[in-house]
């Protein structure tokens, strides 16, 4: 069984943490990890929770342009507790 507190999802990309969770609250969001920051970024209109050096959100914002369906339909998944595939890392 599920909890909230596990991620469905796990991508490690440029040394940031993305995790997704299932049946997460909305908006839409992503939570990432780097190094002792831990912050999550809204998939939409990008309003980070946390702190994180700005190179890092900015890295995280181009991955979010370059995935932003892609993250929207897993986040759907995720909501409905379904297995998730991965998504490219950033090059």
């Amino acid at each position: 069984m599920w909890k909230k507190t596990d991620p469905c999802q796990k991508y490690v990309d440029f040394m940031v943490l993305f995790s997704l969770y299932w049946r997460d609250h909305n908006p839409p969001h992503i939570h990432f990890t780097y190094g002792d920051y831990e912050c999550s970024i809204s998939v939409i209109d990008r309003v980070v929770d946390g702190k994180a050096p700005a190179k890092v959100i900015l890295k995280v914002n181009q991955w979010i342009d370059l995935h932003e369906n892609e993250i929207l339909s897993l986040w759907e998944k995720a909501q409905r507790g379904e297995k998730l595939g991965k998504i490219e890392p950033l090059k």
